[in-house]
């Protein structure tokens, strides 16, 4: 399963180990968001930075909406490279293990602010934006 990461709160005092491990998950400002496995590596990673990031379980439809409209390779945008069906068998491929996301766009998705506002950044999911999720696509969707 691949798992969705957005970076909510700000660069302003970070202890030096969470500051690393965001620098290693590439998401060095907010609003960023990357794509990786559900590996126990990735998993402790984000443990660790679990207070300033939202994360969760993304499914191919998000994928290819997130790569279709803010899917980049250098300074072109992907949808202009390929045409629509060309970028959804390289999500499916995303998500079946065939492809990373490297190979498709660049690891780093740069998304707007979410339509309406966060509701909290301080607090954990239920209260706030915060932490695990289980519709990571409605927060992803709100931001694209």
């Amino acid at each position: 399963m691949k798992m969705a990461i957005i970076r909510i709160r700000g660069i302003r005092k970070i202890k030096p180990k969470i500051k690393k491990t965001l620098e290693l998950l590439r998401l060095g400002k907010p609003n960023y968001c990357t794509i990786v496995d559900d590996s126990k590596a990735s998993m402790g990673m984000i443990t660790v930075v679990n207070d300033y990031v939202a994360f969760g379980e993304i499914d191919g439809e998000t994928l290819f909406r997130l790569i279709y409209k803010r899917g980049m390779r250098g300074s072109k945008h992907i949808r202009e490279m390929y045409e629509k069906e060309k970028i959804m068998e390289m999500a499916k491929g995303i998500m079946d293990g065939k492809a990373k996301v490297s190979e498709v766009a660049d690891p780093v998705f740069m998304l707007h602010p979410p339509r309406k506002g966060y509701k909290d950044t301080k607090r954990a999911y239920p209260r706030g934006d915060l932490g695990r999720r289980g519709d990571i696509g409605l927060l992803l969707r709100r931001m694209m």
